[in-house]
């Protein structure tokens, strides 16, 4: 480890950290930001490579902020102390936990699914445009024991700062692929899942479909929901009841109440 500290805002590695904020920024230097504590030790769990951790000792109260000082005592990252100052232009939004760091952008293609096992819960996202609900849905995948997410023609960054944020770095927790849209159906039905796709006009409801095999639930983005390339006769569509005045929901409640009912079929099915 190498250690160092930084008074100035005007510092050159500071002015970089805070470039990568911007989508422009992380494809100009193939790096993200990654904000807290939880996030930064959840992506070192899955492997990232983390180049930069930026610390405000004044600010590390919890105790994963804790465990990180502890990590980068003893990793070969680079660490520099930094003042209260220099750590606010680093930070996102109000929740400073004292560290902040810089690590490449992970690289995910078809080979990072691996084996994903013989009852597969995929989760397809078509255009997601909201770092915010494509966090959201990250969460609740990780805690829905989805295997994976595939995100088709994405129109939102999954490792911006809002989406890991959001996600409480569960992006790199679960597998993720990104592809365009006919690629990604031609995989599904190679690997033959039942695909399960949301859709406002469906006639049956989210709850009687058959979750327990190989399937993917298919959501699609919230402005437009899914494209025709997901009304083929061989794709189950279902809605999600509306009784009250509004007409839809945020998808990424949608998302949950799909993964959930998934895995409570699956579960039912275990213990019979």
């Amino acid at each position: 480890m190498s250690q160092a500290r930084i008074t100035s805002m005007h510092n050159q590695r500071i002015k970089d950290a805070v470039r990568l904020r911007d989508r422009r920024g992380r494809d100009q230097q193939g790096r993200i930001v990654i904000d807290g504590a939880r996030e930064l030790l959840r992506a070192i769990s899955a492997g990232v490579v983390v180049r930069e951790v930026f610390v405000c000792e004044e600010a590390c109260h919890t105790p994963e902020a804790q465990r990180v000082l502890e990590w980068s005592g003893g990793s070969a990252v680079s660490r520099y102390d930094v003042t209260p100052p220099v750590f606010e232009k680093l930070s996102f939004g109000q929740r400073a936990e004292g560290v902040v760091a810089v690590a490449d952008a992970p690289q995910r293609g078809w080979h990072d699914l691996g084996q994903l096992g013989s009852h597969p819960l995929v989760a397809v996202l078509e255009s997601v445009e909201k770092p915010g609900n494509l966090g959201a849905i990250c969460r609740t995948a990780d805690a829905a024991g989805v295997s994976a997410i595939l995100l088709a023609d994405p129109r939102t960054d999954v490792f911006g700062p809002n989406a890991i944020r959001a996600s409480l770095g569960t992006v790199f927790t679960v597998p993720i692929v990104q592809a365009p849209v006919n690629e990604i159906l031609a995989w599904l039905k190679a690997e033959g899942l039942r695909m399960i796709a949301t859709q406002v006009d469906a006639a049956g409801a989210y709850t009687a479909a058959d979750y327990r095999g190989p399937t993917a639930i298919i959501l699609g983005s919230e402005a437009h929901g899914l494209s025709d390339a997901w009304s083929a006769a061989e794709i189950t569509p279902v809605h999600v009841p509306m009784l009250g005045a509004a007409d839809s929901l945020n998808v990424s409640v949608v998302a949950g109440l799909l993964f959930y009912e998934a895995l409570r079929q699956r579960t039912v099915a275990a213990a019979e």
